[in-house]
């Protein structure tokens, strides 16, 4: 999430009460999940594992359960509990939707057609020549833009799948980003997109997703990609452009997928993948696994 305005460290460290170690003078422009996070942003940490991944990532200042040594031209911000003070620091700097308030803040384009029975929240941008059918969900913030089409029951900008355990139930990560739908998408029947945790959700120029898929939380889906029905992406996932995905692929959080490739039906998609056919409940290369069921059917 990109706040408004720069904001110096003492604010943000006012806001949380939390201690600063490092550079003090450093402008913070605003926060941002590992995947996405960008010099000058907040990420947050909670968890010896991911420490060094959040130390070395591009975020200036890492917002930390415990004390380590700062590294150069970074601030880290040392809080007992950085998964709450992170949603406090979201929720501050951005306006969380209030069901009881009056629609206000939408751009239409001209020639957008839009079916009385949509629901539109708040601050919403929608482009020209766009049909919205019945019964369609666009969540607040969210950009669409020239000739996109979203058929009936398709919500957009729902909140992000962000769950941690904490003493014995799930506490949710606020979800303040937005999903963005770029010019000539087409968007299937019942399909749900959840907006990023902090930064945008994006389905690229020119992709056409079918029924009843799923797009997880700061996934970005390149240009002129093609997604059949049943599909599931968990978040943060980069799929580059004119990629063919069929029915029933799920694919992990955090993976890319090259230029070109093409995921066959089912395939399970649990890392990264470079460009080419794909197939299989742990995706391996069509021809080789072609090979290996011909080696079983021959013992």
């Amino acid at each position: 999430m990109k706040f408004q305005q720069p904001q110096t460290l003492q604010t943000i460290s006012e806001i949380i009460g939390a201690r600063i170690i490092g550079n003090q003078n450093l402008p913070v422009f605003g926060t941002n999940e590992i995947h996405r996070v960008q010099n000058g942003e907040i990420v947050f940490v909670n968890h010896p594992k991911y420490y060094d991944k959040a130390l070395n990532s591009p975020a200036t200042i890492i917002l930390i359960d415990k004390e380590v040594e700062c590294p150069p031209g970074k601030a880290l911000l040392v809080s007992d509990d950085p998964f709450r003070d992170f949603n406090m620091i979201n929720t501050h700097f951005r306006r969380i939707f209030n069901f009881t308030k009056e629609l206000h803040d939408l751009e239409v384009g001209e020639g957008t057609q839009i079916h009385p029975s949509a629901v539109i929240g708040n601050e919403v941008r929608i482009g020209k020549n766009c049909l919205v059918f019945p019964n369609v969900v666009i969540g607040d913030y969210t950009v669409i833009g020239d000739n996109v089409v979203i058929q009936s029951g398709t919500v957009l900008g729902g909140d992000a799948f962000y769950y941690r355990k904490h003493s014995g139930s799930f506490d949710r990560l606020i979800s303040v980003g937005n999903v963005v739908i770029e010019d000539n998408v087409e968007i299937g029947n019942n399909c749900t997109i959840d907006r990023g945790v902090t930064d945008s959700t994006v389905i690229g120029e020119g992709s056409v997703l079918d029924n009843q898929i799923q797009v997880g939380h700061d996934t970005i889906i390149g240009k002129k990609c093609l997604v059949a029905s049943q599909t599931g992406i968990a978040g943060c996932c980069i799929i580059e452009d004119e990629v063919t995905i069929w029915g029933q692929v799920g694919m992990a959080s955090g993976v890319r997928v090259e230029t070109g490739t093409v995921l066959l039906a089912k395939c399970g998609v649990n890392r990264d993948l470079k460009k080419g056919t794909y197939f299989g409940p742990i995706a391996e290369e069509f021809k080789q696994y072609l090979r290996k069921e011909i080696k079983l059917k021959n013992l």
